[in-house]
């Protein structure tokens, strides 16, 4: 399948992404995941906004990674540093965010978004969390292979975004 072809898929209940030509269907995720998910956006939003840092995409935008064959993945929050994104474009962007932050549903295994994580790192993000809720961490991989887990007990740093700072606490919160 390719790019064009995922675009015109009906909307339903599914959420779909597409690896090197492969459609994946998803269901969509639960309450806890939307909370989480949504209480980021407002935390990292907030930070790069006060800050003019860059520009955040919202859940489940469309990032066209690879092309023949294709691959779109949509993360649950996306920053771009600086004006790189700054203009919303029609359709799937093309490239990777800076940062990209995966919220594990109930149904994610921690394999299956290590692999994802995997995945964004070798198409361009330099930096993938992978924030689990049951298990009340954020693991941070960055381009180049440096991986840390923070606990609910830590502070969140990532120099993908400059100064920002919160307790992993306050995201499950």
């Amino acid at each position: 399948m390719t790019a064009e072809e995922l675009a015109k898929l009906p909307d339903d209940a599914n959420h779909y992404e597409l690896i090197k030509g492969e459609l994946l269907t998803m269901s969509p995720p639960g309450d806890e995941h939307g909370a989480i998910t949504a209480d980021l956006t407002i935390l990292l939003g907030s930070y790069v906004k006060a800050n003019n840092l860059g520009v955040l995409r919202a859940a489940e935008t469309g990032f066209k990674l690879e092309s023949n064959p294709d691959t779109v993945l949509a993360p649950d929050v996306a920053f771009f540093v600086g004006d790189r994104a700054r203009t919303p474009v029609s359709g799937y962007r093309e490239g990777a965010p800076d940062l990209v932050v995966e919220v594990m549903s109930q149904w994610d295994s921690t394999p299956k978004a290590q692999r994802k994580a995997a995945l964004w790192v070798e198409l361009g993000a330099k930096s993938v969390w992978i924030v689990s809720p049951k298990k009340r961490t954020v693991e941070v991989i960055r381009a180049g292979g440096l991986r840390k887990l923070f606990h609910e007990t830590d502070e969140l740093v990532d120099d993908t975004i400059p100064g920002f700072r919160v307790a992993v606490s306050e995201i499950f919160n």
